[in-house]
């Protein structure tokens, strides 16, 4: 029996043909236009790294794992400088989280060239470089503690003055300040959403007015998410206020369907979410301040309702998430979280309720 004949194209043809059919699938739903992005990003880097001339079928499992290391090796220009202090940080590598996903996007480039006849065998089988541990979230990307998180509530509900006469030096020579530029509603709802739902910052700023509704009293926000799945989400009373509360001051974006609007009446990007965060942040009490990241606030949605007993499952359709294993990555260590639990053991309920206050 013959070998199975392949089509020997080269790796930017491969390359190129696979992101074309990756971004075809959303149009379909298939994939949300931020994954595929990412797929095309990292499948781009992979072929400077292994020769866009070379023939895909020729690689072996040694030079994926060179690709590989060569990619760890790769300066992520979105670090800072690390703790020994090297200039700009540019030497410190990849991320175990980037390396880990850069692999997942080449393996599914070669499942592709698999069923598709461009390699016999796939190279990722003989492949042996991993990624090295995470070694933790950085402090930022960590879940908020209850009075942390209550802080940052509580001022996101507060105002913050009146407005100022004029803008800061440098902005201008004495313009003052419009009334619609008092974004403090719209601020409150992002905080809000983003501690009690958790949505991922793409979905909150794909967020639309359509997208939320009410059923039988109870208001829900449907979801666009990951992959094209949605889910509906019902949002707390508080934040169900604080929604009606953004709609009643909402500018007029002149036709605009998005939800959260910039006083320009322009659709907010996802930096625009992590400056309400910082400027909500600098009402906090410094007592109860720490800075976090949008993502941190999604670590703090998964904490608080796992450690308050909410059922896996339901935090896994919150965080829309297609399995419970996942929610590992977004649990967090709560302090004195042990304690509280053997403290009101479920067992030991009725037994407590019996013994009277002299019994040991």
């Amino acid at each position: 029996m013959l070998p199975a004949q392949v089509n020997r194209v080269t790796v930017q043809e491969a390359a190129d043909r696979y992101v074309e059919l990756v971004r075809a699938k959303t149009l379909t739903g298939g994939l949300s236009p931020a994954t595929a992005e990412v797929y095309a990003r990292d499948v781009a880097t992979f072929v400077r790294l292994a020769g866009p001339d070379r023939v895909l079928d020729d690689l072996t499992g040694e030079d994926v794992d060179a690709v590989l290391l060569a990619f760890a090796r790769k300066p992520d220009e979105r670090r800072k400088s690390d703790e020994q202090g090297k200039g700009t940080g540019k030497g410190a590598g990849q991320s175990a989280a980037s390396q880990a996903r850069f692999r997942r996007s080449v393996s599914a480039l070669f499942r592709h060239a698999t069923s598709a006849g461009w390699v016999h065998l796939d190279p990722m089988a003989a492949s042996s470089v991993r990624a090295r541990e995470r070694g933790g979230l950085r402090p930022e990307r960590r879940a908020l503690t209850r009075e942390q998180a209550e802080g940052l509530i509580e001022a996101a509900g507060s105002p913050s003055g009146p407005p100022p006469e004029a803008e800061p030096a440098g902005s201008g020579v004495g313009r003052r300040r419009r009334a619609d530029q008092r974004t403090e509603v719209r601020d409150a709802l992002v905080v809000l959403l983003l501690t009690t739902v958790g949505p991922r910052v793409s979905e909150l700023v794909r967020a639309n007015v359509e997208d939320f509704y009410t059923n039988d009293g109870v208001r829900y926000w449907r979801i666009f998410g990951k992959g094209g799945r949605t889910r509906d989400v019902p949002l707390p009373d508080a934040v169900a206020a604080a929604f009606d509360a953004y709609l009643a001051v909402r500018p007029d974006g002149n036709g605009e369907k998005a939800l959260l609007l910039s006083w320009r009446g322009r659709r907010l990007a996802r930096g625009d979410v992590q400056a309400v965060i910082d400027r909500v942040q600098r009402r906090v009490d410094p007592g109860q301040r720490r800075a976090v990241t949008p993502h941190g606030l999604r670590h703090t949605t998964a904490t608080h309702l796992l450690a308050d007993g909410t059922d896996m499952d339901a935090v896994r359709r919150v965080l829309g998430h297609s399995d419970l294993s996942t929610l590992g990555r977004y649990r967090d260590d709560l302090p004195g979280e042990l304690e509280i639990a053997m403290g009101s053991h479920p067992l030991l309920r009725r037994w407590r309720g019996q013994a009277g206050p002299d019994t040991p």
